[in-house]
């Protein structure tokens, strides 16, 4: 009679392709866990200064630009508009976090009399804002953005490929800023790049627009 006992076979996989170690199990989960926001006060004055530095700078030129063909016009104005809106950049926004920085200290003071812990507050105090260090940053990023139009026409006498050549140096920069503000905080970049694009487009050429019809107007 045939017996109906079936041997088992027990599988055992070798595959050293598919077993995940404790370490990239927790690089996994760290990369996965990690919280942008941590990054959101650097990056927004730093996004925020560079991109404000490029737009209004190259829009200042484009419509100085559009009612004088002289290139000294043209620079002379990048130029006041970078040193000028670096400096508002910088006064902005020491202003905005020093007024932070006095709530978090005046909360601190309340937690303090409530008899809060003390390591708790000592970590609270480490994570202030900074004012100085965020207007140097904002004035800094506001001037990089702005040396781009800048040296753009600087070199280039004749007029209309000077615009040409301010419009498509900004345009570049206005992708390489949309890409990284949006690799540094973790969002999609082509949403970031288009939005950042066609923002500083509008700009100019609303800047462009309406300079050329006041200049043609005679006033």
């Amino acid at each position: 009679m045939a017996s109906n006992h079936i041997p088992k076979i027990s599988l055992q996989s070798t595959d050293l392709e598919t077993q995940i170690t404790p370490v990239e199990i927790d690089q996994t989960n760290e990369t996965k866990d990690f919280d942008y926001s941590r990054r959101s006060q650097w990056l927004r004055a730093a996004v925020l200064g560079a991109n404000d530095g490029l737009v209004s700078t190259a829009s200042l030129m484009v419509g100085v630009g559009a009612v004088k063909q002289d290139i000294k016009a043209m620079i002379l104005s990048g130029f006041a508009g970078l040193v000028a809106g670096a400096c508002s950049m910088a006064i902005g926004e020491f202003v905005s976090v020093y007024s932070q920085l006095d709530i978090e200290i005046a909360q601190m003071k309340r937690d303090k009399e409530s008899g809060k812990d003390q390591k708790e507050e000592e970590e609270e105090k480490e994570g202030l804002p900074k004012p100085f260090q965020a207007a140097a940053a904002s004035a800094l990023a506001f001037s990089v953005g702005a040396m781009v139009p800048l040296l753009g026409a600087s070199f280039i006498r004749e007029y209309r490929l000077r615009l040409g050549v301010v419009v498509a140096a900004v345009s570049l920069a206005l992708v390489v800023f949309g890409w990284l503000s949006a690799v540094l905080g973790g969002c999609p970049a082509l949403r970031s790049v288009v939005r950042v694009l066609v923002g500083g487009w509008l700009a100019m050429a609303i800047t462009f627009g309406l300079t050329k019809l006041i200049g043609s107007s005679g006033l």
